[in-house]
């Protein structure tokens, strides 16, 4: 069990409780308190009461929702991956400032794991078996359809937790025409011994060490994440690099230079060889930006700059915020350039 973990409370719907997964989750904290819940969605004491703002990092570390994933689609996606498999789970133990998972569920996100893994794993055997072989190369993936099984969850430390993530491991390892993807900035060595066979992708997020210091709480020490590639690499994983968010600030560009020298510096010829990069620049939102004012206010500092930033509406209503056109393409281009300079070798995906 991971040390950002107490779990002294688990939320739980019967449903959930009944299924092997579910009943192997709980057998796993047994002093816990057991909350039996309608729904893992609507949990009052959890979500939604502006309260919980003061005990964002306290919440994390001591509860635990165990629900059943009820919706079951893989969406379309093209970045990071061709589709976007239906989670395993939702919410996270760390607490970065920037994380958009917050904006949907309120003022807490503690793990939410989902029992029903049969099923889940069921439907991605099935959907990657009905779209075949892939017609052609594109940036996601030269030869294979490639999912993404954590857009809403850090699955290394999902892993920590129940045996939902190895399964899946496992399931891509069969798979002849797909592979899994997920980012992560959680060392879990444990995943070493899974033999992935090249078919699970994890894409390492990195920043410079003084915005992860602000910015990434409770997460693995950049330095440690960048030391761990070598490592997945020899056990079987592909492994890309995930550069974000990427802040911009007084500094900024050399802190990355920093930070791209120490990872040539660092990578072996095996993890050189099939690196890949993606480049994202931050977005941030209005009711995110309220929430960091109640229990982080200094991370904002730096995260809600109205002067290097314009506003756009949300699909739920409130506001975006990225850096302003006619300024953002001089960003992306300066760190892309400098990636082309120190990092020669590895492609970038794609940069926004």
């Amino acid at each position: 069990m991971s040390a950002l973990l107490d779990i002294r409370r688990v939320y739980v719907e019967p449903e959930a409780a009944a299924l092997p997964r579910g009943r192997e989750i709980l057998g796993n904290f047994p002093g816990a308190e057991i909350v039996e819940v309608e729904s893992h969605h609507r949990i009052p004491e959890l979500y939604g009461d502006e309260a919980n703002v003061a005990r964002w990092v306290r919440i994390k570390t001591e509860a635990l929702v165990l629900g059943v994933k009820k919706s079951l689609t893989a969406r379309p996606n093209g970045r990071s991956a061709d589709f976007i498999a239906p989670s395993t789970a939702n919410g996270c133990a760390m607490a970065c400032a920037y994380c958009y998972v917050p904006r949907r569920k309120g003022y807490s996100n503690p793990i939410t794991v989902f029992a029903n893994i049969d099923q889940i794993t069921g439907y991605v055997r099935r959907h990657a078996g009905r779209q075949g072989a892939k017609p052609e190369p594109n940036q996601v993936d030269p030869r294979l359809w490639v999912y993404d099984i954590g857009e809403n969850s850090d699955c290394s430390l999902d892993a920590t937790i129940s045996a939902n993530v190895r399964d899946l491991v496992e399931l891509f390892r069969g798979l002849p025409n797909a592979k899994a993807s997920f980012a992560t900035k959680y060392v879990n060595r444990d995943l070493l011994g899974w033999d992935p066979r090249g078919r699970t992708r994890v894409r390492f997020s990195l920043m410079p060490a003084a915005d992860s210091k602000l910015l990434d709480i409770r997460t693995s020490p950049v330095a440690e994440r960048i030391d761990a590639i070598n490592d997945f690499v020899a056990a079987g994983y592909e492994v890309h690099v995930n550069l974000s968010p990427v802040v911009v600030r007084d500094g900024w560009l050399a802190d990355w230079a920093e930070l791209l020298d120490r990872l040539g510096d660092t990578l072996s010829a095996e993890a050189r060889a099939q690196l890949a990069a993606e480049v994202i620049f931050l977005t941030h939102n209005d009711r995110l930006h309220q929430v960091n004012l109640g229990w982080h206010p200094k991370a904002e500092e730096v995260l809600w700059r109205p002067e290097l930033q314009q506003a756009k509406r949300s699909e739920t209503g409130g506001w975006n915020v990225r850096y302003r056109n006619g300024h953002k393409g001089g960003y992306v281009a300066a760190l892309t350039g400098l990636l082309a300079a120190r990092l020669p070798f590895c492609r970038i995906r794609y940069a926004f």
